[in-house]
């Protein structure tokens, strides 16, 4: 049975707190929201109740859990070996969405880590996220709180789809301010490598660490062979329902035409400002927000990938972003969620669609 809470997101009433993190401290599952999306969270420290974790979700062993703190001096507890300049940029940028992969201290087990010798941790701008942690006295290793290979959680009711009666708590704090998970660095080489791009970009990156290493994978075109953190290999993301990545944005109109002339039900995923150019033609819309705003598309694209799945169509098509700031993590989520079904011209459309 899992209990469900509402708690104020802004002026958490400590009470329940209090009650939430009693059940992290007997070794309990409690999901969480953080201002990337929700967690489901477990004593990261405690490797039954890390277990809990993947068995709820049903997500693969070896792929590691981010640790989240509350304080700097619990960094000490969960890494080993952290160079004076990370700590020096992580008093700067933490809170926030920005996870360093560090090297692991003994006391963090394998379960959380998925056998590695690294870490993934960061300290949650949330304030539920940081009470939680604190009253819980332990870090809090977390995921996304949803079924493995599904789209991350940015309100409560995302969560309930996927895990109610499987986890022992849930705290509804509203809708996250993200919408996607944090930018995830390894710090534990030179230069530190993008792992998986998130709120905190690139450029944002590179003014902080100067030289950055932005492999291929990072965009969402291929998958990286270990993990090292989550995101990183498997499928994530996705709706049940395909859906297909129209990276040549000028040729999206003839690829539509191309599945309508085959019959295909179309459900589009649009910019307020492409949607515009659609409204007229027997298609389903789904609207992700303005690109003057990429923060908007960002926070709505899960949701939106839900809203897909309960629509009576064939499949989706969404169209490419900007790859500036956000637009980085935005398209990273998109070509992952589509399984990498990437289409350029019509031609391309029946790789990945049978007809």
């Amino acid at each position: 049975m899992t209990e469900i809470i509402k708690i104020n997101p802004l002026y958490p009433e400590i009470e329940k707190i209090k009650r939430a993190a009693e059940i992290i401290r007997r070794g309990g599952t409690v999901v969480f929201p953080t201002e990337t999306v929700y967690g489901l969270g477990a004593n990261a420290f405690d490797p039954e109740a890390v277990k809990k974790i993947f068995v709820a979700k049903n997500r693969p062993m070896d792929n590691p859990l981010i640790v989240h703190i509350a304080d700097i001096s619990q960094l000490y507890e969960v890494a080993s070996d952290i160079p004076e300049k990370i700590l020096n940029i992580s008093k700067i940028v933490w809170p926030g969405p920005l996870t360093f992969v560090l090297k692991k201290s003994s006391k963090v087990p394998k379960e959380t880590t998925g056998g590695l010798d690294t870490v993934a941790v960061r300290m949650p701008a949330h304030p539920i996220a940081l009470e939680l942690i604190k009253e819980s006295q332990v870090p809090i290793a977390a995921p996304s709180a949803n079924l493995a290979t599904r789209p991350s959680p940015t309100k409560a009711e995302h969560v309930i789809e996927d895990l109610n009666g499987k986890v022992d708590m849930i705290i509804d704090g509203g809708e996250t301010f993200f919408g996607v998970e944090s930018t995830v660095i390894n710090v534990t080489v030179d230069p530190p490598q993008l792992l998986r791009p998130g709120p905190f970009s690139v450029e944002e990156l590179e003014r902080l660490f100067g030289k950055i290493n932005v492999p291929e994978q990072a965009r969402g075109t291929g998958e990286f062979e270990i993990a090292l953190s989550p995101g990183m290999k498997y499928k994530h993301y996705a709706p049940n329902k395909k859906l297909l990545v129209v990276e040549n944005r000028n040729k999206l109109d003839e690829i539509i035409e191309e599945l309508e002339n085959k019959d295909y039900k179309i459900a589009l995923l649009c910019s307020k400002e492409v949607c515009q150019k659609f409204k007229d033609k027997k298609l389903e819309i789904i609207e992700l927000g303005s690109e003057s705003n990429l923060y908007e598309i960002a926070k709505n694209l899960f949701d939106a990938f839900r809203k897909l799945d309960k629509l009576n169509v064939d499949l989706g098509v969404i169209h490419s972003f900007s790859e500036r700031g956000i637009g980085l993590a935005i398209m990273n989520r998109m070509r992952k969620a589509s399984g990498f079904s990437i289409v350029y011209d019509k031609e391309d459309v029946w790789k990945y669609v049978n007809h």
